[in-house]
């Protein structure tokens, strides 16, 4: 079986891994349009059992993964200068840079070497091949060739988002919520490394605008986010990194493939960056198209498979993502609440956990919260 596979991003790399280790007569060619050490961002998070589903199938990847993780148990909250610390909600994070590298070379290691910095027009250029994968991001050539057989959709959120770094170091994923003379502002920010962190800038629309974001420099912007978080930066300066600003894509696909097309990872779907779950979406959608390979000697049946299992898992977690993204949509509205209702609200915002399942995993935020509620 020829299988081309479009994008050597995680969706890519870890299918092209998984196809060869159980198929080594396979025939599986990675094509990538960029430079094997180029990357936009830095640090990538998961929840804290994101990688759990590794460790069976696949010990030698998570064996390779694992200790390269900064790992935490809760998160915070920063809201008018109070910091409310929310137990019991574990995340990791790694350098993208850094898990791209472990997986090419677990591609590598199954004699799949991919093909960086061709830049592929036309699906015509990857000759016959059995199967064509489309995990090449939102701006997906596959599912653009065949958008009306998948019933394609892209839109995107109205806040802006600008993704640095810096040498800042956090102890726990925390959101700083902050109200400057030009607005509204929130930083994601994490460690991913000893001594390097993640620092997302988010604003509204009606913030972005104000501020004139869209007439500076992407080095204006740093240095006025600099400014604006100035006190959580603590004197170290931001990173960039294509680090302009952003609307977050919503990518979604009524039909999952088509012919001997498949999508998955970001060219299938996109979920919020608020809930550190797209680099596990995507390598668990390269786990379940394996599956259905392995399962189905015809690619029509296994494609069909591979949606008819995937999806009910998939729409559910991008359900909660849509949710938690359009709180933040709001999140100007939201700095409205005490830093009580405030936390509350952040927590339950993607409509999966309510105060009794918080009970079980955060007792002592539960326990202030009730105190700050009497």
């Amino acid at each position: 079986m020829h299988i081309a596979i479009l994008g050597a991003g995680p969706a890519g790399l870890y299918l092209a891994y998984l196809i060869k280790r159980r198929s080594p007569s396979a025939d599986v060619t990675v094509i990538e349009q960029n430079p094997a050490d180029a990357t936009w961002g830095f640090g990538v998070v998961f929840s804290d059992r994101a990688l759990e589903f590794l460790r069976e199938d696949d010990e030698e990847t998570y064996a390779a993964i694992a200790p390269q993780m900064e790992a935490w148990s809760d998160i915070a909250l920063v809201h008018r200068g109070e910091r409310v610390v929310i137990d019991g909600i574990g995340f990791a994070a790694v350098g993208r840079l850094k898990l791209l590298q472990l997986l090419q070379a677990r591609a590598r290691s199954v004699g799949v070497e991919p093909i960086f910095g061709r830049s592929v027009q036309s699906l015509d250029e990857l000759g016959p091949a059995d199967l064509i994968v489309g995990a090449d991001g939102v701006n997906s050539l596959v599912r653009k060739t065949h958008a009306a057989e998948l019933g394609a959709t892209l839109g995107h959120l109205t806040n802006r988002f600008a993704w640095f770094g810096t040498s800042q170091r956090f102890e726990t994923l925390t959101q700083t919520f902050v109200e400057s003379e030009l607005g509204f502002f929130n930083a994601h920010h994490y460690r991913y490394a000893a001594n390097l962190s993640t620092f997302i800038v988010e604003t509204d629309a009606a913030t972005f605008a104000r501020a004139g974001f869209a007439q500076i420099s992407e080095a204006e912007s740093k240095a006025a986010c600099e400014w604006i978080f100035a006190d959580t930066l603590g004197g170290h300066p931001l990173i960039s990194n294509n680090s302009i600003w952003r609307q977050f894509p919503l990518v979604h696909n009524e039909r999952w493939s088509a012919g001997h097309c498949v999508l998955l990872g970001d060219a299938l779907h996109t979920a919020h960056f608020s809930i550190g779950s797209g680099t596990r979406l995507a390598m668990e959608d390269a786990i379940a198209l394996d599956k259905a390979l392995a399962a189905h000697a015809e690619v029509p049946a296994a494609l069909a498979a591979y949606e008819a299992a995937r999806r009910p898992i998939l729409e559910k977690l991008v359900a909660g993502a849509n949710g938690s993204a359009r709180w933040y949509e709001q999140f100007p509205e939201h700095m409205k609440l005490a830093p009580a209702d405030f936390a509350m609200s952040y927590i339950t915002r993607s409509g999966r956990v309510d105060i009794e399942r918080l009970r079980k995993l955060s007792p002592r935020f539960v326990a202030w919260y009730e105190r700050q509620r009497k």
